[in-house]
């Protein structure tokens, strides 16, 4: 029993025992359950990277339910990393496409790009990830690249800008400066590249380098010199102009300072002008050596008039880096300056000073007399009996005349003193700080040695004398035309006395020129000057053949009206205006007058026909008065066209070269030429055939009482025959009666002119305006 009882506990024991293990065995087979669960989970998790996914665990198991708390909070952390990381890769691309500059980031193979860097491919960032970096670079930087990537990988050390040429749908490609580094980019190594667009300045050095070499073909090239020097002044260039200017090779020029190859004077008083550069560099400033610089050459010994600037070259900040000089040779230019500087003051027939010099001289005189306590005295010469010499030997003997008289009177007075020819047969004298008497002495002395001297032309011989009138200038002396004129006065009363005398101006000698009248107009007539008391009148021509033709078709005449407002006709004025210069003045009235009335359409010219204006022998004789005509032209509205100049015979014949360059620079820009008063000279038709003059104007003095007076006819006849011969046409002026008008007509005339046509009207008048139509 007791067997049985005990074996019957065993059974039981064994079956309680056997419960256990199989409710064991039940409990961890729902654990392996859980956690295969768990491990599925987890693994989902991280195949997803879906960190914000949570498990499911037992918590009535401690261990599992801890186990399962853990995982949770570990996805809660990466979850939160993860969004961290994606805000920060969010943010890094805003950042880099706000970017200029392409930036990528990369391996081998492309894993971000900017819009910048796709755009150069035109595709957008994402079609541009997993594309090798060097799809971005022209072929021949691709195995650079390569290289680059590689080696940054491996950690090596590489310049940190690099310049390449970026593909970018343009032949040329895009030029850029590359910088790299090596960055931590989701957990791996790669390469942050940011490439900056550097086309502008490529470009910029490109044509810099151009421009440096074409500098330096313009500097070998060009006529100046050119000399360089650094800071501490010695030459560091030097072009071939300089080399030839110099006449020293650059090689042996370069290192030294320049008064080491050249040296500068002063071209009137040799005085050294010493280092241009070292003057530069000290002064900080342009230093131009000035217009009388001379370079003397050490090598050869030359000399060349120069121009010479030197300059400094200033680099960042305004520091002085060296000089540059530029020079050129001005011997030629010099040469001739100084020629047209004689002759614009230097009377070209005898070598003397012209008028308007001599007046300079006169009114330095006059201030000099008001500053210091000094006397001048001017002597006024006009020779006696040279008209015969010109009457009867002709012009040419007449020049060689006035050319000895002008040598005489120079032989006679002080190195000192301006001698002068002021027009004509017309001389002055300047006798710089001289007292009267001995001013008296010396114009006796030339009185003598003219009236000594014989002139011998061909076969004959002839005596001449001259006239002095001295005045002296002081203090109370008014202006030069006051002098002037008062020893103009007092020459007169010296050929009143007996020619070939002096006489010292006193009152009474302006009391006899007023006599004459001249003294009287010569006042009248600059205050008409100065108070615009000149009138223009006009007086129309009229074509013969009744039709239109090219011509004259009306002359402007100068009046004058006095304090009362009386009109002046030019025969009460003009002898006046010619023995004291005068004419010069009065014609450049009329020209900027007439101009003027010709723009405003004052004075209307029908199509084809000119306005005639009257010049005087004074007039063309001045240096620049045809300067003066053709600068008015140049600043007029009225083609040239559409004005006649007139001179006289007499005129023409006393300087014919002049006339001839006057005509013809004036015929070249298109106006008339006229020759007036044909007939009352000595000249001969024939020698007018080379002139550019377009018609004739035969002398009043022979178109009057043409029925009756068979001389006047026949020179009429004559003149208007010879000239058609040499295909002038032909002006009869000073017409007055119907008889003959039509006596002319008959001749075959071309234009008539006179008081049968209409007088002479003030412009702007209705008479005036009508004659246009004639």
């Amino acid at each position: 029993m007791t067997d049985f009882w005990l074996v019957g506990s065993l059974a039981l024991g064994c079956v309680g025992l056997a419960g256990i293990a199989g409710v064991l065995w039940l409990a961890l087979r729902r654990q392996a359950s859980h956690l295969a669960a768990l491990q599925k989970d987890v693994m989902d998790v991280a195949e997803t990277a879906s960190f914000g996914k949570r498990v499911d665990y037992p918590r009535n198991i401690p261990g599992l339910a801890g186990l399962g708390e853990t995982i949770n909070r570990l996805f809660d952390a990466l979850q939160t990393r993860d969004r961290q990381v994606r805000e920060r890769e969010v943010l890094f691309a805003d950042l880099a496409n706000t970017m200029p500059e392409a930036v990528v980031v990369h391996r081998e193979r492309i894993i971000f790009a900017n819009r910048v860097a796709a755009g150069l491919l035109g595709v957008t960032p994402e079609q541009l990830v997993g594309r090798p970096v060097t799809d971005l670079v022209r072929p021949a930087y691709r195995a650079m690249t390569r290289s680059a990537v590689t080696r940054r990988l491996a950690g090596e050390i590489l310049p940190e800008n690099m310049e390449v040429q970026l593909i970018n749908g343009e032949e040329a490609g895009m030029w850029a400066e590359v910088s790299g580094g090596v960055i931590d980019y989701r957990g791996q190594r790669a390469i942050l590249t940011i490439a900056r667009d550097i086309s502008y300045r490529k470009n910029l050095e490109t044509s810099l380098g151009r421009g440096k070499q074409q500098a330096q073909v313009t500097l070998e090239s060009i006529g100046e010199g050119v000399i360089t020097a650094d800071a501490s002044g010695l030459i560091d260039y030097m072009n071939t102009a300089a080399e030839k200017l110099t006449g020293i090779a650059r090689e042996l020029a370069i290192g030294r300072r320049m008064p080491d190859i050249v040296k500068l004077v002063d071209e009137a008083d040799r005085r050294d002008l010493g280092d241009p550069i070292q003057r530069c560099l000290s002064d900080r400033r342009r230093v131009n050596m000035g217009r009388r610089a001379m370079m003397l050459s050490t090598a050869g010994g030359k000399e060349l008039s120069i121009e010479l600037t030197a300059s400094p070259i200033k680099g960042p900040g305004e520091v002085i880096a060296g000089a540059v000089v530029i020079m050129h040779d001005v011997s030629e230019m010099r040469g001739l300056t100084k020629r047209m500087s004689y002759q614009a003051t230097h009377d070209a027939l005898t070598g003397l000073m012209n008028r308007r010099e001599f007046e300079r001289r006169l009114e330095e005189a006059l201030q000099s007399v008001r500053e210091q306590d000094v006397t001048h005295v001017l002597c006024y010469l006009d020779l006696d009996r040279f008209k015969p010499v010109n009457d009867s030997c002709g012009h040419v003997a007449g020049d060689a005349l006035l050319r000895a008289i002008a040598a005489l009177i120079r032989d006679k007075v002080r190195e000192s003193d301006a001698v002068a020819r002021l027009g004509g047969d017309e001389f002055g004298v300047l006798l710089l700080g001289c007292p009267l008497e001995k001013a008296r002495q010396i114009a006796d002395d030339v009185c003598t040695a003219v009236r000594d001297y014989r002139f011998t032309w061909q076969d004959k011989v002839f005596q001449i004398g001259v006239s002095i009138g001295l005045v002296e200038i002081g203090r109370d002396s008014a202006s030069i035309e006051d002098i002037l004129g008062a020893a103009d006065s007092a020459c007169y009363v010296a050929k009143q006395e007996g020619r070939g005398q002096v006489h010292v101006y006193s009152a009474r000698d302006e009391v006899s020129a007023r006599q004459r009248g001249e003294i009287y107009w010569l006042r009248q007539l600059q205050a008409a000057l100065k108070e615009n008391r000149l009138e223009l009148h006009v007086q129309p021509v009229l074509s013969v053949a009744g039709k239109p033709a090219q011509g004259p078709a009306m002359e402007v005449f100068l009046r004058l009206t006095d304090e009362t407002g009386k009109l002046v006709q030019p025969r009460e004025f003009l002898q006046a205006a010619e023995r004291y210069h005068l004419m010069g003045s009065l014609d450049r009235w009329v020209v900027r007058t007439t101009l003027a009335a010709m723009g405003q359409g004052t004075i209307r010219v029908p199509e084809n026909r000119s306005c005639s204006i009257n010049l005087s022998g004074q007039s063309l004789g001045e240096d620049d008065f045809l300067e003066f005509v053709v600068e008015c032209l140049d600043h007029s509205q009225v083609p040239p066209s559409q004005l006649c100049f007139e001179v006289t015979e007499t005129a023409l014949m006393a300087d014919p070269e002049r006339a001839a360059r006057f005509a013809s620079v004036l015929h070249g820009m298109g106006c008339q030429f006229g020759l007036d008063d044909f007939g009352s000279g000595v000249g001969a038709l024939a020698s007018l055939r080379g002139l550019d003059i377009d018609y004739l104007k035969i002398d009043g003095a022979y178109t009057r009482e043409l029925r009756g007076d068979t001389v006047n006819g026949q020179v009429v006849a004559a003149i208007t025959r010879l000239a058609r011969t040499i295909g002038f046409k032909v002006v009869a002026e000073q017409v007055e009666t119907q008889a003959d008008f039509d006596a002319l007509r008959e001749m075959g005339v071309d234009f008539i002119q006179g008081y049968y046509i209409e007088r002479p009207q003030r412009i702007g008048e209705a008479g005036a305006v009508s004659m246009a139509v004639h």
